[in-house]
């Protein structure tokens, strides 16, 4: 069930007529007990297990087209989808399900000297607005989310997944809709005009928040242009830094999953930082090379193994997300930390060491969304910090940071019981 445009519809007329359904289920939605959305989820999830062959069949056409068309790998490799991964789309799903609904949650509650007993109150926030483009997981994850939460979604999907989109939304809202949860609660643009984008960027008091979920030049413009509040991050230019004490095993183990496990991922690694006196600094590179990455270094990078490339200045700005990496050699933990100042996107940074009161003044000293010691940044991603899924990773500093799930998704409102009480 998908909406339809009008003959003669001009973008913002699309825009509010489907807002303005969105917000009506919405309250809808609000009103309805946990139980009846979770179960609604469920039935979403056991849809898209029983539309596999669409889905995957939808899928493939916009994998030709892509190919067709010289989309990226990195692109591709966003866009495809196999029974597996369309399978841990349904199982996120379900396992936002089984979450705990937000909705309610009492966050603190006082009593002044008036008496009143006041509370801060878990709400949703209204109806999102998610602009999305290569992935077709999107769909399904904010879904998911944004009814969970208590919101309804209105959803922009990229031309590159036009047919998964639509497969997926499909069996999410006959899932939606044998459970009883109103069709509008979950909306997909059913037009690929950029027009459309524009139009929801401006739809200030019938969009409630924006989330952009693509390339640097989507969030940049939604960030330019919105007049909604966002939710976003624009670059993933994370860092890993070895430091001296680093053991040499797990340092080469996690340079190697950090970037190349999945190249074309946010959380991926994307500049090296090898402290001048960790004595392992070439078996880590030429691991990195050996598995088919390019580095570009600084000249002591370089030293280190000479099938490295030399750095342009631009390159420890840059978001690659292919097997593509910048290495630089820094002289401690304070040229560390003075080289992720300047560079990084606050998205995700890591350390890998043995000395505990460094990893603690990183943890301390970095100003990121996510903060790691020995770990891999292939980890910043909300199935794996519990959260079921997530709708994005926000990199700002006001209302939600990191990867944002249903927590994310929540406001609060003051709720005042007195027992007659008037103000002197």
């Amino acid at each position: 069930m998908s909406a339809q445009i009008l003959p003669h519809e001009a973008p913002e007329a699309l825009v509010e007529r489907l807002a303005l359904a969105g917000r009506a289920a919405q309250r809808r939605l609000a009103q309805l007990p946990d139980e009846a959305k979770a179960a609604g989820l469920r039935a979403a999830a056991q849809a898209l297990r029983d539309d596999a062959p669409e889905i995957l069949a939808a899928n493939a056409r916009d994998v030709a087209a892509g190919e067709a068309n010289g989309l990226t790998g990195a692109m591709l490799d966003r866009l495809r989808l196999d029974p597996a991964r369309l399978a841990g789309i349904a199982d996120a799903v379900a396992q936002v399900a089984a979450l705990p609904d937000p909705v309610g949650q009492v966050i603190d509650s006082s009593v002044p000297p008036s008496g009143l007993h006041l509370s801060r109150v878990r709400v949703p926030i209204g109806l999102i607005g998610i602009i999305y483009e290569s992935r077709p997981n999107v769909t399904a994850d904010a879904a998911a989310l944004c009814l969970r939460s208590g919101n309804a979604a209105l959803l922009r999907g990229g031309s590159e997944a036009v047919q998964s989109n639509h497969a997926i939304h499909a069996a999410l809202t006959r899932g939606l809709v044998s459970a009883g949860i109103p069709a509008e609660a979950i909306q997909l643009i059913p037009t690929q005009d950029r027009a459309v984008v524009g139009a929801m960027l401006t739809a200030a008091g019938l969009v409630d928040m924006i989330v952009p979920r693509g390339g640097k030049s989507l969030v940049a413009r939604v960030q330019a242009d919105a007049r909604v509040p966002v939710l976003a991050h624009l670059d993933g230019i994370c860092h890993t830094y070895i430091h001296e004490a680093a053991d040499p095993a797990m340092a080469r183990a996690i340079a190697l999953n950090a970037k190349m496990r999945r190249t074309g991922i946010c959380g991926a690694m994307e500049t090296l930082l090898l402290d001048a006196r960790f004595p392992q600094s070439g078996d880590v590179v030429g691991a990195l090379l050996d598995a088919g990455c390019e580095l570009r270094g600084d000249a002591r990078a370089r030293a280190l193994d000479p099938r490295i490339l030399p750095a342009g200045a631009n390159d420890w700005d840059t978001e690659y997300l292919d097997a593509i990496l910048s290495v630089a050699v820094v002289d401690g933990l304070d040229a560390a930390l003075d080289h992720i100042a300047l560079h990084s996107s606050h998205h995700t940074d890591a350390i890998v060491t043995a000395d505990a009161a460094v990893a603690e003044r990183f943890l301390n000293a970095v100003d990121s969304a996510i903060v790691m010691v020995n770990a891999s940044t292939q980890f910043a991603d909300g199935g794996e910090f519990g959260l079921g899924a997530e709708i994005g990773i926000a990199t700002g500093r006001l209302h939600a940071r990191g990867p944002v799930a249903l927590e994310g998704l929540t406001t609060y409102k003051w709720v005042v019981r007195g027992t007659g009480q008037t103000r002197p």
